[in-house]
């Protein structure tokens, strides 16, 4: 008898067994599982049934856990790699910040991510760029969020870098249109870092920019297969107080790579 193909669900549905007292719910998922003699029935005294992994199951948990280690922490890797090229070319960086966002409203019938909250003034204002959101709000967490290191804020150039390891993340990516367009909400421009044998540019959304990676994620380098498109973006003051909250990331060096270009301070300087 084939085995049957291992999903989502009956990974969920083990750790749910695992963590649980193993009362059935007699579906077929728990068919497939019985089958593949990852789980077994077992019997109190009192006459009930309840489930048990067996060893094939705690097998398959392990090894999910194992794999899903070995993504993260490439992802961790390349995402660190490609803030240390974004640092060296003179840029402010951040990882995993949680940044609110407006979007378009869905069609109608569709879901709707978050009801939009009172506009406060500051939306109104011609100052920040924004006018008042019209859709709803949605909390967007790019992979990385960057500014140029400059104190004139026309010159920030705000961007968004989502890295992906792997191919079965881009993809999983691309189904979320209202994910891409809360990034393109936060800055001028947005780019999907990942490595070369991952995907073709072509199958990325036009306004958005490619970076590959050649070689190791130890001593790989990244080319710019594709630039991505510009639009003007005046950070919001809610943005502005998310960055001033968060810690941005420190080269190896602590010395300013910018600063350091500027010479040692010459006699009578300091």
């Amino acid at each position: 008898m084939a085995e049957p193909r291992l999903t989502r669900h009956h990974r969920a549905r083990l750790l749910q067994i695992w963590r649980s007292a193993g009362w059935p719910c007699r579906d077929g998922i728990e068919i497939d599982l019985l089958a593949a003699q990852w789980l077994c029935v077992h019997t109190t005294p009192e006459g009930r049934d309840t489930l048990r992994l067996t060893a094939a199951g705690i097998e398959v948990l392990a090894d999910a856990r194992r794999r899903g280690a070995r993504e993260l922490g490439a992802h961790d890797r390349l995402a660190q790699k490609f803030a240390e090229h974004l640092m060296r070319a003179g840029r402010i960086v951040w990882r995993e910040l949680s940044l609110r966002a407006a979007i378009d409203a869905p069609p109608t019938g569709q879901a709707v991510p978050e009801q939009p909250p009172t506009v406060p003034a500051l939306w109104q204002d011609a100052g920040t760029g924004h006018a008042a959101p019209a859709g709803v709000w949605r909390i967007a967490r790019p992979d990385l969020y960057s500014v140029r290191n400059t104190s004139v804020e026309a010159y920030l150039q705000p961007m968004v870098h989502e890295v992906k390891a792997t191919r079965a993340d881009l993809l999983s990516d691309l189904r979320h249109a209202a994910k891409r367009q809360a990034y393109q909400w936060l800055c001028s421009e947005c780019h999907y870092v990942f490595p070369v044998a991952v995907a073709r540019p072509e199958e990325i959304p036009e306004a958005f920019g490619v970076w590959v990676l050649h070689g190791s994620l130890e001593d790989g380098h990244f080319e710019q297969l594709r630039p991505a498109r510009h639009a003007r973006c005046t950070l919001p003051f809610a943005v502005w107080l998310a960055l001033a909250r968060a810690t941005p990331l420190r080269s190896d060096s602590d010395i300013d790579c910018a600063q350091a270009l500027l010479g040692d301070a010459g006699p009578g300087r300091s």
